[in-house]
């Protein structure tokens, strides 16, 4: 499996952006995606947005225009670049590695908090 280090998160205005990094170590050649999911409070956690090791990506209706997750395959890290930051976007980040072959596996980041102030 791998490890996930994510980093970047904060406290902006609305309208603000951020951009989220999560950095993977271990057995990263059996990653198949990568993704950022997110989880605010009294709800279930969420996918952002996701991209496969050939760069496919998708993303949530609600960041759709807003955020960009993009990778760095000589760094194995992944980014979410977040613009025009909304209220609603206030969660807990994860970021999640979907791996192997025959036996499959998830790994997940400790998250990082994303607060947007009206």
């Amino acid at each position: 499996q791998v490890q996930l280090v994510e980093s970047g998160g904060g406290l902006v205005q609305a309208g603000g952006s951020l951009r989220l990094s999560c950095a993977a170590s271990g057995r990263v050649f059996s990653i198949n995606a990568m993704g950022w999911y997110r989880q605010a409070p009294g709800k279930q956690r969420e996918l952002v947005a996701d991209i496969s090791s050939g760069g496919s990506t998708r993303y949530a209706d609600s960041v759709k225009g807003r955020f960009t997750i993009s990778a760095n395959n000589a760094k194995n890290t992944v980014y979410l670049q977040m613009n025009s930051l909304k209220s609603e976007d206030t969660a807990v980040y994860y970021c999640k590695a979907e791996g192997g072959a025959v036996v499959r596996y998830d790994s997940w980041g400790q998250g990082t908090q994303v607060t947007v102030s009206s």
